[in-house]
């Protein structure tokens, strides 16, 4: 485990952290691509929100977003925003719920905090439609690596900040080799940087369109 420090804008960063940053992070393309797809998300996001919102309400007590502090390319620390499908205290009752992940992840398919309508919401990926705010603002891409916590990224060791060499993604290389079925910390990383020596705008494009596929089909969400 690496000694972290604070960096500029607030960044969590190993005191041993380059300047190296992902082609992918610089490319007008991806970025291009990003902006027209977080356009087409939020007219989406505006024709589904009242639906969904009255849902949540209905449901269980609490607010409809749910903002937490995630970190991003080279520990850039951001809001995600999602719409909530746990109960309102979900983030203290966490210790009393048993983790069937393997790492620095927390899974587990039957979390007795997923609210009825939350367990729809991630079961078709509704929850996380407000992330197309986040990549508009370019604090994440529609395709790269899962966004960790700050509890994630303080035990991290030194092979693991290379996923933070591109911006977060709502898709990527987990979810379309296998999403929340993959409970292995280790294997995401080998993943995300799978991800990272393959990449190219062209195969952003294709991860989407079997992301689309996958969601369609309804596998590997819960």
């Amino acid at each position: 485990m690496l000694s972290l420090r604070p960096g500029s804008s607030g960044s969590l960063a190993p005191e041993s952290s380059g300047a190296v940053i992902h082609p992918s992070a610089k490319c007008l393309i991806k970025r291009s691509i990003d902006i027209l797809g977080a356009l087409v998300g939020l007219v989406l996001l505006g024709l589904v929100a009242g639906p969904i919102a009255i849902a949540i309400r209905l449901d269980s007590p609490g607010p409809i977003f749910y903002a937490q502090t995630r970190y991003g390319l080279k520990g850039k620390p951001f809001t995600i925003w999602k719409f909530r499908s746990m109960v309102q205290n979900a983030d203290l009752l966490k210790q009393t719920v048993s983790n069937q992940a393997q790492g620095l992840i927390f899974k587990n398919e039957n979390d007795p905090r997923i609210t009825r309508v939350g367990r729809v919401l991630r079961k078709t990926s509704l929850d996380e439609f407000p992330q197309f705010w986040n990549v508009l603002r370019g604090d994440m891409s529609l395709v790269g690596t899962r966004p960790p916590t700050e509890d994630e990224v303080s035990h991290y060791s030194s092979h693991h900040w290379r996923r933070l060499d591109v911006k977060p993604g709502i898709t990527g290389q987990w979810q379309i080799s296998g999403r929340s079925a993959i409970r292995d910390f280790e294997e995401i990383v080998h993943l995300d940087l799978h991800y990272q020596d393959i990449w190219s705008p062209w195969y952003d494009l294709q991860v989407i369109v079997k992301t689309i596929t996958i969601l369609l089909d309804r596998r590997g969400a819960y």
